[in-house]
């Protein structure tokens, strides 16, 4: 599984990230750009996922690694984001809200 870290996130241009935190979650603060497609439910909107290369977060890792595993499995390019969402706030980096 590949995987990046919040640092590395940070410098990343041009590649979607999908928020798989559940909705309440995701209201209370997400790394901007970030469109929130909960790994509760992901099962009914693979149509919504990116067609390319794409990153997943959680908040802390846990999910999003689950999730990386299991798309990748079904021939998805994706990456996971070690550290998550907290590991985003914890760096100091900036929250959407």
């Amino acid at each position: 599984m590949k995987s990046i870290t919040v640092q590395q996130l940070r410098d990343r241009q041009d590649v979607p990230l999908v928020d798989v935190r559940e909705p309440h979650e995701f209201a209370e603060g997400r790394v901007p750009g970030a469109i929130n497609l909960p790994m509760s439910t992901l099962g009914d909107h693979l149509d919504e996922l990116p067609s390319g290369a794409f990153d997943v977060i959680c908040a802390v890792g846990g999910r999003s690694g689950r999730v990386t595993e299991a798309l990748e499995a079904r021939g998805f390019d994706v990456t996971n984001v070690d550290g998550g969402t907290n590991g985003w706030i914890a760096a100091g980096f900036p929250v959407e809200r």
